[in-house]
């Protein structure tokens, strides 16, 4: 679009470094499965140690002259490192390698690119991309000159890199208008989730954890399921009816991964959201994962980045099936639900899950039977907006007897309203 950079193919070369300091080392066995979730061909994978990274092309001299080998050896088109490149690193490296140079933000914005299915998907990528690119614009347009002078070729008084600059401004306002749009709408329909008192579950975890699968399981969709890193990006949400607790919405969510760009968490901002908008986190696990621990804090940072931390969460250790685990529910001291173990793939324990989720659900909701007198009339419409009432009937006495069910927290800020409190309802037999 902007760059005159060295033609891309998909035969790379993985570099990983471990480096003796600074933030926490990301997996190369990851590493390698990102490069073949983008349709990549590794043909050479250059490890090493280092104490730092260096300024100029982030690798020492000797794994420079490795690489250069490597990629003449093998004709390869493409050098990823899985770490974050300053763009002069990029660019020094494209000018020793000859080839294209791609880091670790670059090739999951990328995947993302292929996974975008819907119009919103692909709005939020493309932002990302742009965000991304703005940093690297020093390269670009290289072979023209910046200025030309001269009868007939004076241009408007701006450089080709602020022309691009200016360009790349131009769209990325607008991407982030059109983003706004579907913020609005989204809101829009939570807010009418929220009158209704229907309770928002979102399935969130690790990459390739499962979720789809198991959304699908519940739900009946056809959500895309493939077995590698982000097959899932488009968000989706569908409605079910769970026993005691009526209509759920469950919501299907982009995974996480260690160190994910926070361009990426900014550009998804308006799908996040519906994570940290969510009554319930059903955070999906997989249980025979070697990393498994890491994955799951790697989960808790991105939550707590978006804040969803704080809201209730429900672990759901998957694929039992691979390391022949019963399903079970595991409590705290308290009896309430903490985690549940079930096989999405299957449909082992997923009976489980829905119990689970009904209980945990359950704990927040008031159902009963109400009496009003006739002076509560306001508090009475209050209820109907949220759509809480089930049926009603008047006594001879003029007092209401209506069925409730509604979420405590809804309830309670009916009564803030209406300056009542909790203790002064009063309950049928």
């Amino acid at each position: 679009m902007f760059f005159d950079r060295p033609p891309s193919g998909e035969l790379a070369v993985l570099v990983h470094l471990n480096l003796s300091h600074g933030q926490e080392p990301e997996d190369p066995r990851e590493f390698e499965e990102l490069v073949l979730s983008a349709g990549g061909d590794p043909i050479a994978f250059v490890t090493g140690k280092s104490v730092s990274p260096k300024a100029k092309f982030f690798i020492g001299t000797g794994k420079l002259q490795e690489l250069q080998q490597l990629v003449t050896e093998h004709e390869a088109r493409l050098v990823i490192f899985n770490h974050t490149l300053t763009p002069s690193q990029e660019r020094n490296l494209e000018k020793e390698l000859q080839c294209r140079v791609l880091d670790r933000t670059g090739l999951i914005l990328d995947i993302f690119a292929q996974r975008a299915r819907t119009h919103e998907g692909k709005l939020q990528v493309e932002l990302a991309q742009l965000r991304h690119m703005s940093t690297r614009l020093v390269r670009g347009w290289t072979h023209l000159e910046r200025q030309k002078g001269g009868i007939g070729l004076r241009g408007p008084g701006e450089t080709q890199l602020e022309t691009d600059r200016r360009l790349l401004r131009g769209r990325i306002t607008l991407i982030e208008q059109r983003l706004e749009k579907v913020r609005s709408q989204r809101e829009q329909g939570r807010r009418s989730r929220l009158r209704a008192a229907i309770p928002t579950v979102s399935l969130v975890g690790y990459t390739n954890a499962g979720k789809s699968t198991l959304f699908n399981r519940l739900t009946g969709a056809d959500v895309y399921v493939e077995n590698q890193l982000f097959a899932t990006l488009d968000p989706t949400m569908r409605r079910i009816e769970l026993a005691d607790i009526g209509g759920v919405v469950f919501a299907d969510t982009v995974g996480f991964i260690s160190h994910l760009p926070h361009k990426l968490v900014e550009a998804f901002r308006a799908t996040l959201e519906e994570a940290s908008n969510s009554t319930l986190l059903l955070h999906v696990i997989d249980a025979p994962a070697e990393a498994r621990l890491h994955n799951i804090e790697q989960v808790d940072l991105v939550l707590k980045e978006i804040g969803a931390a704080e809201l209730p969460q429900l672990k759901v250790y998957n694929k039992i099936d691979l390391i022949a685990v019963a399903p079970r529910i595991d409590r705290d001291e308290f009896g309430k639900p903490i985690a549940v173990w079930l096989s999405a793939q299957t449909g082992a324990g997923c009976d489980l899950l829905e119990q689970a989720i009904s209980e945990v659900l359950g704990e927040e909701m008031v159902i009963g039977d109400l009496l009003l007198s006739p002076l509560q009339g306001k508090f009475r419409a209050a209820l109907y907006q949220q759509q809480a009432i089930g049926d009603e009937h008047y006594r001879d006495d003029g007092v209401c007897e209506l069925h409730l069910r509604i979420p405590k927290s809804y309830l309670l800020r009916i009564l803030s309203a209406q300056a009542l409190s909790f203790e002064s309802l009063v309950w049928a037999d």
